[in-house]
């Protein structure tokens, strides 16, 4: 006890020193009364004379006015304390956000200080209490709930094929050979008429012959129609698939041509070549295949889960990765019937022409769907308002003075960056859009504090 006093006559506490310091500046340095003489770098060596240390410092005077007081009784509160209240700590938290409470101020293992939690920061347990000072630091915004005409814009992947109702396929309706090829290469680009190869085949020869018999006979035929006999070998040449222009030919020379320069039946790109000259063909072989690029189609991928938001008619814009800078303006024309297990997504057709041959087939390209929106306005949120957990969907609603509350709620579209809330929100509440994840720690950080007092409390 000795020891302890005079350790607390050569170190007096810090509040103690002030106040002493306070009163030295009131009494007057002749009324003081020196007590004793302690020594200057603090060690427990005292002294009733003045004196000097092994140094050759003097020794610190103490007056009877620095004597501190040992008086266990309790101070009493100061009228200004009093007056302004003093905040009730209930107790002290983990600070890195563990379950794990203290009733007394204590440190972590990493040497942290517990956080207060004091009484006026207990609410209904349904909501939590930030401070303003840290809602500024956070960058804390909050937005009111409001009716909004939602737009989904939907995005997917296409690709550019042909339009299969402009591909046609030359095959012949009779056997023969290809004595010549005039469009000999895939990819070459044919004109309705021009001629593709030449054909000897003798079924058209004989149907020819038939012709000319017929026309020698017609005004000679007695007991007969000569018209009508004429009309039938013309018939026979037509549904061998000759030409018009061929039977004219053999009406007019009245000759019976050996071969036949067989016309293309439409314009556009070769891109199947299947004959060779030289070659035998039979009446259904498949020779050449065209395909005509005036049109193409763009067959883009939609996920399941966008299918429901797109129509036929609804507008579309095509990007093609080969060209970003130009995108071009079409329309959905056909929603194919059935998905594609694999991938989980809906073929969808979109028309586009292509008159300077700019969309090659197998390109890909970028799809932006901007699907209709229906039933009006809808209460929406912004997109960042919204915190889903995967298991469930909150939005954190401002109650005022720092108070938000957790909300869950039920989502439906989405578009232009918001959100249809289809039930746990109404109109003019105020959600946070910014920082609602430090909210949403700190609220779950109370649930579990709540859940470990809990426990605590059992038996």
């Amino acid at each position: 006890m000795g020891a302890a006093g005079h350790y607390l006559y050569a170190h007096p506490p810090l509040e103690v020193m002030s106040l002493l310091s306070a009163w030295h500046g009131t009494v007057p340095a002749a009324e003081r009364k020196v007590l004793y003489y302690r020594d200057p770098s603090g060690a427990p060596y005292w002294s009733a004379v003045p004196r000097k240390d092994a140094g050759g410092r003097d020794f610190l005077p103490v007056y009877d006015d620095q004597e501190p007081s040992f008086d266990c009784s309790p101070a009493k509160p100061s009228a200004s304390a009093a007056s302004t209240g003093e905040r009730k700590v209930l107790y002290y938290r983990n600070p890195m956000g563990l379950p794990d409470t203290s009733p007394v101020p204590k440190k972590d293992p990493m040497r942290m200080d517990y956080i207060p939690v004091y009484a006026d920061e207990q609410d209904d347990g349904t909501t939590v209490k930030v401070s303003l000072d840290k809602i500024q630091r956070i960058g804390v915004r909050t937005e009111k709930v409001k009716a909004r005409s939602i737009a989904q814009t939907v995005r997917a992947v296409g690709r550019v094929e042909h339009d299969e109702t402009l591909l046609t396929i030359v095959a012949l309706r009779t056997d023969g050979f290809i004595e010549d090829l005039f469009v000999n290469k895939t990819g070459q680009h044919v004109n309705k008429g021009e001629p593709l190869f030449r054909l000897y085949s003798s079924q058209i020869q004989l149907a020819q012959s038939d012709l000319i018999v017929a026309m020698h006979a017609q005004g000679r035929m007695v007991g007969t129609d000569p018209d009508k006999n004429l009309e039938g070998a013309m018939q026979r040449l037509r549904n061998l698939d000759v030409p018009q222009s061929r039977i004219d030919e053999v009406r007019k020379t009245n000759t019976n041509p050996r071969t036949i320069d067989w016309p293309s039946p439409a314009t556009g790109d070769v891109i199947e070549k299947k004959i060779i000259k030289g070659q035998r063909v039979m009446a259904g072989d498949e020779l050449y295949r065209i395909a005509d690029h005036s049109r193409v189609w763009i067959i883009a991928d939609v996920a399941e889960s966008d299918i429901g938001a797109i129509k036929v008619g609804t507008a579309a814009k095509v990007t093609l990765r080969a060209d970003l800078a130009e995108p071009i303006e079409g329309q959905v024309t056909f929603i194919y019937p059935e998905l594609k297990p694999e991938t989980r997504t809906v073929p969808v057709r979109i028309e586009l022409p292509n008159p300077e041959g700019r969309l090659k087939t197998s390109m890909y390209a970028d799809v932006t769907i901007q699907a209709s929106s229906e039933g009006g306005a809808v209460t929406a949120v912004p997109d960042d308002a919204v915190i889903d957990s995967g298991t469930r969907q909150i939005v954190l609603v401002a109650k005022g003075d720092g108070r938000f509350e957790p909300r869950a709620v039920k989502l439906g579209r989405r578009g232009g960056g918001y959100v249809e809330i289809m039930d746990g929100l109404k109109p003019d509440d105020e959600v946070v859009t910014s920082a609602n994840f430090l909210i949403d720690a700190e609220s779950n950080l109370k649930a579990a504090l709540q859940t470990f007092g809990q426990q605590g409390s059992q038996p």
